[in-house]
């Protein structure tokens, strides 16, 4: 069994394989390098061994994973925002995965192994083939599993796994279903925002409005910055105007990562001095995910009347 001290001792050998062989001439983990030492009996049991892992996911052999894994496993699955510390830990994401992330298929692309004594290193690329509720698709991702030889046969005891940055950047391109609560979040917010505007609640500005934002709109031929925006919603409410209807007949929304892209019509009345005033147009926003909150950092409005 390892304990934490262990494991910790493992991660560290890692890190100091990976700076080795990223700063020395003499050694190189590079999935191209033709390997023909003593170990090539490990590497190989090595192999089968994640192959065994990958294929118990295809199969939902749930009792496979759970031998593959040392009692005291640790490390990081694809999402997981922290790591996690024991069998049971592993498994409840393991079910997980069987259960939403569908794999079909998987196809090992590179594999190296780098070995300390009774304890081995395994680099992968993997591509993975999925079905899910979401329908047919790809995954590729990138791995550092730690392996330790006990009883005469190899285990798994940690791991690092990761999307891979090629795939980070190819659903970044990729739009995201909009979900009708994750509608309701974006409209929700949207008019928080123009009601701010209107009622000018610089405290609500100032948390939504970030410094990057610009603003086009019709009538006004200067392009607007934060400080431009903000002044704006002063000198509305300090002309005495006040927002009597808000409007936005149709809105279609495209989900690009953490950017969010509105296209929208909208209406609204304002009153002043006893006298109503209607303007409607379409116009696009932007907006972003940015620490739990959405930020308005620009939009083009251009009315129509």
């Amino acid at each position: 069994m390892l304990n934490k001290t262990g494991i910790a001792f493992i991660l560290f050998l890692a890190v100091v394989t990976v700076s080795y062989s990223q700063n020395s001439n003499n050694y190189s983990v590079s999935p191209n390098t033709k390997k023909t030492d003593e170990r090539d009996a490990d590497r190989a049991e090595i192999r089968k061994h994640v192959e065994g892992i990958f294929q118990a996911f295809v199969d939902k052999n749930s009792e496979k994973l759970r031998a593959t894994h040392s009692t005291d496993w640790a490390g990081y699955s694809m999402d997981s925002r922290s790591w996690r510390q024991g069998i049971e830990a592993y498994m409840q994401g393991a079910e997980n995965s069987l259960k939403n992330y569908g794999m079909v298929g998987f196809k090992l692309i590179s594999f190296d192994v780098v070995f300390h004594a009774d304890i081995a290193l395994v680099f992968y690329i993997a591509d993975v083939e999925l079905k899910n509720a979401n329908g047919a698709g790809t995954d590729k991702m990138r791995a550092l599993d730690i392996y330790k030889k006990q009883n005469g046969d190899w285990i798994q005891v940690a791991s690092h796994l990761a999307r891979h940055p090629d795939e980070q950047q190819k659903r970044l391109s990729v739009p995201i279903k909009v979900s009708e609560q994750t509608r309701k979040f974006i409209l929700d917010s949207r008019e928080q925002v123009w009601r701010a505007w209107f009622s000018n609640d610089r405290a609500k500005l100032e948390g939504v409005i970030p410094e990057e934002a610009i603003a086009i709109e019709t009538g006004n031929p200067n392009w607007e910055n934060r400080e431009a925006i903000l002044e704006g919603a002063k000198n509305f409410a300090e002309s005495g105007s006040k927002l009597i209807r808000l409007e936005f007949p149709r809105t279609e929304i495209q989900i690009y990562g953490n950017a969010i892209i509105l296209y929208t019509t909208y209406l609204f009345e304002t009153e002043k001095d006893g006298k109503k005033q209607t303007t409607i147009g379409s116009g696009i926003e932007t907006f972003v995910q940015r620490d739990g909150k959405l930020v308005n950092t620009g939009w083009l409005l251009a009315h129509n009347k």
